[in-house]
C-alpha cells in the first residue's frame, strides 16, 4: 500500500496494516492514522530521511512528561528507524472551558517540578533540528545561546534575515538580563503551541511532540500565547496555581522569539515570520 508517502514498512514489525488515512497539522514530520487489520488504530510518524535517534528521543520525552512530568501522553506502541507508533488520540479537542482549565492546571503542575540547571543531560531536537541543551547555571547566557543564537548559525536564517538583523538579535541577547526577570529552570514540554495539544477518549488534555529540557516556564507559556487558539481560561487556570511575574504578556514576543527562529531556520522566509522576527527586534532591540 502506497497512501501519500506511506509504505507499509513503517508500520511496527508483524503487523498487517488494513487502511491508511493522512493527519495534517504537523510541519517537520509526515503522520497517518493506521488501522491495523485486528481493527485497532494507531497514530503513525515518518520522515523520508529521519535523523539518527529522532523518533527514540520523541519516544523518550514522552516518558519524561508522562513519568516525571505527571501529564497524559500517547502510548509509545512501537519505535522504528523511520517511524514512531503511538495510541491513537482525538485531535479535536473539546470546545469547553473545563478542557482549557484542566489542560493549565497539567502545564502548571509540570512547571512544579525545578532543576538548578538549565538545559538537559544530551541534545535533543526542536522539529528537525538539533535542541542544544548544554548545561549552564545562567538562565540568561542559556537562553541566548542555546535557543536564540543557535539559530543565527543555520544557512535558512542566514538567507532569511540581513546583516542588521543578526546584528539586533545579538545586541538583544546581550540585553536578555534586562528584558527578562529571573527565574528557576523547570521542566518544560519545549513545544507546547495548541496543535500539540490533544484530547483522550474521555477528553481530557493529552500532549504530544515534546522537546523537553529545564528551562523558564514562560518559555512553554509563549507558545501558548503567541501561536494562537488558546482560550484565556488556559492562562487563568495556570496562574491560579503558578502565579505570573508582573508584565509576564509582555514578554511572551520576546520570548517566542526562539520559535520564530525556528521556524525560519526549518523552512527559510515562509509566511510572515521574518516580519514577526522585525517585530520583536523592534520592540525589544530599537536601532
Amino acid at each position: 500500500m502506497v497512501i501519500d508517502g506511506w509504505t507499509d514498512d513503517l508500520a511496527p514489525p508483524g503487523v498487517a496494516v488494513r487502511s491508511v488515512r493522512t493527519l495534517v497539522g504537523g510541519f517537520a514530520n509526515n503522520t497517518w492514522q493506521v488501522t491495523f487489520a485486528d481493527g485497532t488504530t494507531a497514530v503513525v510518524k515518518s520522515s523520508a530521511a529521519p535523523d539518527a535517534g529522532l523518533f527514540a528521543e520523541e519516544a523518550a520525552g514522552l516518558e519524561v512528561l508522562r513519568g516525571r512530568g505527571g501529564l497524559r501522553t500517547p502510548a509509545v506502541i512501537a519505535v522504528g528507524p523511520r517511524s514512531l507508533t503511538l495510541e491513537a488520540l482525538n485531535p479535536v479537542v473539546p470546545a469547553t472551558p473545563a478542557f482549557w482549565e484542566a489542560a493549565g492546571r497539567a502545564v502548571a503542575a509540570l512547571h512544579g517540578h525545578t532543576s538548578p540547571r538549565h538545559g538537559w543531560d544530551h541534545d535533543g531536537w526542536l522539529g528537525r533540528l538539533p535542541q542544544e541543551n548544554a548545561w549552564d547555571e545562567d538562565g540568561h547566557r542559556f537562553f541566548a545561546t542555546r535557543r536564540i543564537l543557535r539559530y543565527l548559525r543555520e544557512p535558512a536564517t542566514r538567507r532569511a534575515l540581513d546583516a542588521g538583523d543578526l546584528q539586533r538579535v545579538e545586541c538583544l541577547c546581550d540585553r536578555l538580563d534586562q528584558l527578562l526577570p529571573a527565574a528557576p529552570a523547570v521542566l518544560t514540554h519545549g513545544d507546547l503551541w495548541r496543535a500539540n495539544l490533544i484530547a483522550t477518549a474521555d477528553g481530557e488534555p493529552a500532549f504530544i511532540d515534546p522537546a523537553v529540557s529545564w528551562t523558564w516556564a514562560e518559555v512553554d507559556l509563549s507558545m501558548m500565547f503567541c501561536a494562537g487558539g488558546v482560550p484565556e481560561r488556559f492562562f487563568a487556570a495556570y496562574h491560579e496555581l503558578r502565579p505570573p511575574e508582573p508584565g509576564w504578556r509582555e514578554r511572551m514576543g520576546l520570548l517566542y522569539l526562539r520559535e520564530l527562529l525556528s521556524v525560519v531556520a526549518h523552512f527559510g522566509p515562509m509566511g510572515d515570520y521574518v516580519a514577526q522576527i522585525r517585530e520583536v527586534l523592534r520592540r525589544f532591540a530599537p536601532r
